[in-house]
């Protein structure tokens, strides 16, 4: 217990002390978290989208394969990036490997089956009546399916909310890709890993201490986010 208090005392005496070390990793840590759930969602919501509005051939079976890979283990990410972006991959030749892009790349793995399937369940979850109203006031199918996507917004805020939790606190596939790197590829989860092996119990547990402020603090403005948009846009039920 004395370890932790100490962690806690380590942890508020850094933040205070802006360590220029520790502004860079974190100012890392958002920069790769945020721009791999950024990409995840401009692929993933129409994606997710598309899929449980149309019916197209192999619907099911591609469905399947996503919910499968929502539960993806990271450091398998990881590998499989690894693979591709290595000396001897197909990608070699782009030189990413070890640096915050591939770190991204391997974080879009891991966060665009969770924001696509999510936003499949939340679409496919509205009633029937969403279409029937929106075409009885005379809008088109693209319009009565754009009318869908907007009722789903709890569902899709709920699937970018649950994607950036687990890419907030992902480690496996970072570290495989990015090799911790002081200075280059170096993010919290990474430093928390390296300071326990170090020894160093307190700092780590100070580094974890700010990782989840950032957490906190990243939900609390999602949430803001969320209340006004359904404050502007109406009450949505929930089926």
């Amino acid at each position: 217990m004395a370890v932790f208090y100490q962690g806690i005392k380590e942890g508020l005496l850094l933040i205070m002390s802006l360590d220029r070390e520790l502004i860079q990793i974190t100012l890392l840590s958002l920069q790769v978290s945020f721009s791999a759930l950024i990409i995840a969602a401009i692929l993933g919501i129409p994606l997710g989208s598309v899929l449980a509005l149309k019916r197209i051939p192999g619907r099911k079976i591609f469905l399947n394969i996503i919910y499968t890979l929502m539960g993806l283990p990271p450091v398998l990410a990881g590998l499989i990036v690894f693979l591709f972006l290595s000396n001897r991959g197909p990608l070699g030749q782009l030189q990413l490997l070890f640096t915050p892009a591939a770190m991204v790349i391997a974080q879009v793995c891991l966060a665009l089956p969770i924001v696509c399937g999510l936003t499949a369940r939340a679409v496919m979850a509205q009633p029937q009546e969403v279409y029937d109203t929106a075409a009885m006031l005379g809008a088109t199918r693209r319009q009565a399916a754009w009318t869908i996507i907007k009722e789903s917004s709890l569902g899709i805020v709920a699937a970018l909310t649950t994607a950036l939790g687990r890419l907030m606190a992902e480690v496996g596939a970072v570290m495989m890709v990015g090799g911790n790197i002081a200075g280059k590829t170096r993010v919290l989860t990474t430093s928390i890993v390296l300071e326990t092996r170090m020894g160093n119990d307190s700092r780590a547990i100070a580094i974890g201490m700010i990782l989840l402020l950032i957490a906190f603090l990243t939900m609390l403005i999602i949430l803001k986010l969320e209340k006004r948009t359904f404050k502007d846009g109406g009450t949505i039920q929930v089926i």
